[in-house]
């Protein structure tokens, strides 16, 4: 996994690569919604790249992390099944009930039954590389929805501008990533992390949840501004030195969501000494969530160690499937 995540410029150079080289089909009918389908690793991608684009796309964009979709999919719809093995149940279960519906299909995977669908119905499919870990290849998936969104006109060539840039933004500053990294690892270190954000980078709080469950074998949870502060706060009441708040903070938060954190902050330090921020850096969004990702990659590697886990191990995953296999 570490090696993995050290090679992520190399990860983006191939991303591009892939999503260059496909010649998409492109119907003649406008789509007027879009949806992500897609679990775990598979299916983050589309929760970051909605939020990412929320303020360019002019269409509803939803995740669905389940069996089934929402009453409103139909011809008009752009349905991207994100599944890296190809085989995963519930994205094959609303691919299905998708193309029921007329559904325009585009396919990101490494194989599986899903490509066998996408070849046999003649979809759009994206391939990227196998034999990892769908968490570990989440820069394949983000890149191949930014190459999709682009193909079907809803984002602009701008973003394949910012887009060729990240990678080498992302090795300017490795060096100041990892010691950032290291620095929260040993923060969160024998304590409940809590993960805070503003609401447009909710997607990378929930990564870095993930990362941390999956990586570090760590129970932890997010929550995004000012929605928690409607609620959440609250429960600080009964906060301890137990719980260790990090707070992510971008130049795209609204500026009241900044000095609601200011008093957020205030609240929480009575109840718990960790209480600390993370500072993406970045030109534009984009760049700031691939700093973002990568940063928070390294601190779940880095908790990992410090608690002395296996990172790659994700055996309770491999036998809830076998168990699900067996009463089909």
């Amino acid at each position: 996994m570490k090696e993995l995540i050290e090679g992520i410029e190399t990860q983006i150079r191939e991303s591009i690569e892939i999503g260059s080289a496909v010649k998409f089909n492109i119907p003649q009918k406008r789509i007027d919604s879009v949806i992500v389908c897609g679990l775990g690793g598979s299916g983050i991608g589309g929760k970051i790249i909605g939020l990412l684009f929320n303020e360019e796309l002019k269409v509803p964009f939803v995740l669905s992390n389940d069996y089934s979709i929402p009453a409103f999919v139909n011809e008009n719809t752009l349905l991207i099944a994100s599944s890296y093995s190809g085989n995963t149940e519930e994205t094959l279960y609303a691919v299905k009930e998708g193309k029921k519906r007329g559904a325009e299909i585009v396919v990101i995977t490494s194989g599986g039954e899903i490509l066998d669908l996408a070849k046999e119905n003649n979809w759009n499919y994206l391939v990227v590389p196998k034999g990892q870990q769908p968490r570990a290849m989440l820069i394949y998936s983000l890149v191949q929805q930014i190459y999709i969104l682009r193909a079907y006109n809803l984002i602009s060539d701008n973003e394949l501008f910012n887009l060729h840039k990240v990678s080498d933004f992302i090795s300017r500053n490795k060096p100041q990533i990892k010691q950032e990294a290291e620095r929260l690892a040993k923060f969160f270190h024998g304590k409940t992390p809590i993960i805070y954000s503003g609401t447009y980078f909710e997607g990378i709080a929930i990564r870095f949840r993930q990362q941390l469950n999956e990586n570090a074998k760590v129970l932890c949870w997010n929550h995004y501004l000012p929605e928690m502060t409607h609620n959440e706060l609250v429960a600080w009441a009964g906060g301890s030195d137990a719980f260790a708040a990090v707070y992510i903070k971008t130049d795209f938060d609204h500026p009241r969501t900044n000095y609601r954190w200011e008093i957020t902050k205030e609240i929480i330090a009575k109840k718990t000494k960790f209480v600390t921020e993370v500072r993406a850096k970045g030109e534009n969004r984009l760049a700031q969530n691939f700093y973002l990702i990568h940063l928070t990659d390294w601190v779940s590697i880095y908790l990992s160690e410090l608690k002395q886990v296996d990172a790659l191990e994700v055996n309770v995953i491999g036998h809830l499937k076998t168990e699900m296999g067996k009463h089909k």
